[in-house]
């Protein structure tokens, strides 16, 4: 089965922009902008990450400018419009992965807690890195001709040893051509190609018909 499998430590920034307990807001907001980043880690102690601020915690501020009534939902977004700390902005407890966590484990935390970017913390909670969502994306920059190798070796050759198939790869997708008398590996090739990263897309054409597997 396919051997690549990026992990966190592979793809995150070691070089985090972080902040204390005690930065001000408009120096959270002068980092963000000056560093090009969405959130900044909290730091305690020697390093342990306590929470994050993220551009989501700085937006309330403007939001509850004007003078005008707060609903019920909106009592903890109002209070943080008069926070002028990182610790009373940061949410918390932070949400952070391992380096040792995969890329699809790393996005699947990032989609189900809509976030763009991960604090890496150690199995201490020590800060080791940050991962964003462009880091994630960069396992689909592989070059065709990788993608086609690694499918060679380690899905057909495992897979489908005896069959007399083709492929190509074009622009990460991968097109799957030729007989294949035993119509049941059909679906267990699809999925082998697609865990192969950087795969964008998987086609079968057989009997001269095209489709998605």
């Amino acid at each position: 089965m396919p051997a690549s499998q990026s992990t966190v430590s592979d793809l995150m920034t070691h070089t985090a922009i972080a902040i204390g307990r005690e930065a001000s807001y408009k120096e959270i907001v002068e980092l963000l902008h000056e560093w090009k980043v969405s959130a900044v880690p909290v730091l305690e102690g020697e390093g342990r990450v306590v929470g994050v601020v993220s551009e989501a915690d700085l937006l309330p501020k403007e939001e509850f400018r004007r003078e005008e009534p707060i609903l019920p939902d909106q009592l903890d977004e109002a209070s943080k419009a008069g926070a002028v700390l990182a610790e009373d902005l940061m949410s918390s407890p932070a949400v952070t992965v391992h380096a040792d966590a995969t890329a699809a484990e790393a996005a699947r935390i990032m989609a189900r807690k809509g976030v763009k970017r991960l604090p890496v913390v150690n199995e201490v909670g020590m800060l080791e890195g940050v991962v964003s969502r462009s880091d994630l994306l960069k396992v689909f920059l592989r070059p065709d001709a990788e993608l086609e190798e690694e499918i060679r070796q380690a899905v057909l050759a495992e897979l489908a040893p005896g069959a007399r198939l083709g492929f190509s790869v074009q622009d990460g997708v991968v097109v799957l051509r030729g007989p294949l008398r035993d119509r049941a590996l059909v679906p267990l090739l699809a999925r082998a190609i697609r865990s192969v990263e950087g795969v964008v897309d998987v086609r079968m054409e057989f009997d001269g018909a095209v489709s998605p597997a």
